[in-house]
Formats: structure tokens, sequence, C-alpha cells
């Protein structure tokens, strides 16, 4: 059995965060743990409020999963502040991981804050060199590279160049932002960079998306190769994305559906 682990943020309306990232791995036969690295209150309309773990806690959660189990992939979601970047820093440098995918949460869709600014800086000196793969959008690809945000593909191709110089083995830039009857992600690698597109689903219920894809390549990986993990998340996102309009849950941002193929 495959085992992934999520550390994340929880969402209380089931959509994103470690309850998106849960769903993902049962979803693609893949045993989930989680380490819990803030409380929200927040439903499809919004978020409401925010509860961060402390850092020595979110240590001790990691502590006793590793102490039991033997890990095959990690991924990484909303961290909230510094200390809980370095707090995860630091138990990766002492408890290494094969597979390493950092989605770079940094705003929910509703326009809350999910990181503190401080906590930029940690993560691109501290977090980025030992990941496989970062996830960002393009805000987030801004934000780690003090750039305005790409209004193009060649712009998304130049940042992702440059994220990829800050030290991890690829970067997957999420290209959702941009306009046109094409959602185009661009997977850069150092030995080149492949371009990943996909028909543009009309939908109001979208929440979770980015946790969904980083989940998904974080399960894939421990059974393929990067190229194809991520070819196959962003499968499994699309079929998730085309069907989210049969669980109408809420009446705002509604989420994917993680399980269309079984229910």
């Amino acid at each position: 059995m495959t085992i992934a682990l999520t550390i994340a943020g929880s969402d209380s309306s089931g959509g994103a965060g470690i309850q998106a990232d849960l769903k993902t791995f049962s979803a693609l036969g893949v045993y989930g743990m989680s380490i819990v690295t803030a409380l929200t209150a927040q439903n499809t309309l919004g978020v409401d409020d925010v509860l961060p773990i402390s850092a020595d806690f979110v240590k001790q959660q990691f502590y006793s999963i590793i102490n039991d189990s033997q890990l095959d992939s990690l991924k990484i979601g909303m961290l909230m502040n510094e200390e809980i970047v370095i707090a995860v820093s630091q138990l990766l440098l002492e408890h290494p991981m094969p597979y390493i995918v950092l989605d770079t949460v940094m705003i929910a869709k509703g326009g809350h804050r999910l990181l503190q600014l401080e906590a930029i800086k940690a993560i691109k000196q501290q977090l980025l060199p030992l990941a496989t793969i970062i996830t960002p959008n393009l805000l987030e690809a801004a934000a780690l590279l003090s750039d305005s945000q790409a209004i193009d593909e060649r712009d998304m191709r130049r940042q992702g160049r440059e994220l990829l110089q800050l030290g991890c083995k690829a970067v997957l830039m999420k290209g959702g932002h941009l306009a046109g009857s094409q959602s185009v992600d661009y997977l850069i690698m150092p030995e080149g960079e492949i371009r990943l597109a996909a028909p543009r689903i009309v939908t109001n219920n979208t929440h979770g998306t980015g946790c969904t894809l980083s989940a998904a390549i974080a399960a894939l990986l421990p059974q393929t190769s990067l190229v194809e993990a991520v070819e196959q998340a962003k499968h499994y996102l699309l079929g998730a994305i085309e069907h989210a309009d049969t669980l109408k849950i809420g009446q705002g941002i509604g989420p994917t559906h993680h399980f269309y193929q079984w229910w």
C-alpha cells in the first residue's frame, strides 16, 4: 500500500485543504495521512476565520506518524506562517522524503490571505530546494519572484525557469488565471519544458482545484515518472471539474467531484 502524507490546513467545508487531499489520495488508491497546520472556518462563500496550529504541535504530529509508518510521498499545502515553514523544513532535513510536492498556497479563491508575507521568504529559501516539484498558480509565482503576474504563456515559461533556479527539481506553472478556451500549464524541468493544455470547463465549482492537483501528483509519483504523474493528475482533475456541477454543494464556489469515477 502506497502511503501519502499531506501537511496542510483544514477546510471545514470539505472542498480544499487536507479534506481535498485525503479524498484525492483515496480516489487514486493511495492511503492518506495528514498533519494539520491550521483550522479554517469557511464555506463555499468564503473564509470567515483562520486559527494556526503551533509549530511545536505540527512537529508532534509529524513525529507520531514517522515513528510508526513508512511514507512514500508528501504533499505540502497551506503552512500559514514563518514558524510552521521553518518547522516543516527542519523536519524534512531530518527525515528526507522520496517525493515532495509543494503547493505554495497563499490566497483563497475568495481573496482571504492564507500565508503571512514573512513566510514567503522562508518558503523560497528553505522549502523550495527540498521539493521534487512545486505547483504555483500565476499569483503565487509572481509573489515568490517579487514580480508582476504573468499575462501570457511567454511570461509563464520565463517565471517557471526563474523558479527552477531557486533549487526545486521541477515547476508546474498553472495557467488557470489566463484567458482563453484552454487552460494551459507548463511543466518546467532542467531537461526541458512541456506544454499541457486542457479545455476550460465552464463551472462555478472550482474550490480546491489546486489542492486536488498537487495531491494527485503526490499520490501518483511513487508509481510512475514525474511527467506521467503530472499528466495523469491533470486528467483526474479535469474529470473532477467536469462532474463538479452534479454535487450541488453550498451557495458559492462549490467543490470539485473527487469521486466522480465511483459515484
